[in-house]
């Protein structure tokens, strides 16, 4: 198995776990999940490493695993093992049309990638438009679920997706560029969970529909 069908792959697993870190009921099973499809982001980085000779990537999947492995999930897990707001389960569409849309996400950035002529993606443009459809996922997801914590995890796939993207474009790119990247995750999340702590100690809900409630 080459190189480029191992990456295609694994972008392919990384959009099914990006279902299920959104239909999982609870935050800490969403934050194994999440883990889980970091670890193949990770993976991703480093098949790319060695299949495209960017050695810079090996230091980012080193950075990638610390961060995005290891400190996101634990950070969230502790965060949200405490909230818990039954009634903000659910969202604009079911589980079924999240999985039609997923399908659908990806046909679409296929076809905006086809025309694509680069030599370095050439062989790789399966994983290019899930990285794409990846980003849109986690859109989707933040615009459509009710929860505030799945919309945290909207983002952490939107930032999952952008991360594949420019492993792809852009895997040559100095390694303190490449670190700072896989970093930002940790902070963006740190305020995130504080706000959403917040807002539940406060209002004792996570529905985002009660908070649009309360504009006057």
């Amino acid at each position: 198995m080459t190189g480029s069908l191992i990456v295609n792959n694994l972008a392919g697993l990384m959009m099914i776990t990006s279902l299920l870190v959104i239909g999982a009921k609870r935050p800490i099973v969403s934050c194994c999940l999440y883990a889980l499809q970091s670890l193949v982001l990770v993976l991703i980085f480093f098949t790319l490493a060695e299949t495209l000779h960017a050695h810079q990537l090996l230091l980012w999947s080193l950075s990638a695993l610390i961060t995005k492995v290891i400190l996101v999930p634990l950070i969230m897990a502790r965060a949200f093992s405490t909230l818990s707001d039954p009634g903000a389960d659910g969202g604009i569409i079911s589980p079924t049309m999240l999985m039609l849309a997923a399908a659908v996400i990806v046909l679409l950035c296929w076809f905006v990638v086809a025309p694509v002529n680069l030599p370095m993606v050439a062989a790789l443009k399966p994983a290019l438009a899930v990285s794409l459809g990846h980003f849109l996922l986690g859109l989707l997801c933040i615009v459509t679920q009710r929860n505030i914590l799945k919309q945290v995890f909207g983002y952490c796939l939107m930032e999952n997706g952008s991360h594949l993207t420019l492993a792809l474009l852009a895997n040559r790119a100095p390694e303190l560029v490449e670190i700072g990247i896989a970093t930002d995750a940790i902070f963006a999340v740190l305020i995130m969970a504080f706000m959403a702590r917040k807002i539940y100690r406060t209002l004792n809900t996570l529905d985002v529909n009660q908070l649009t409630a309360l504009k006057g």
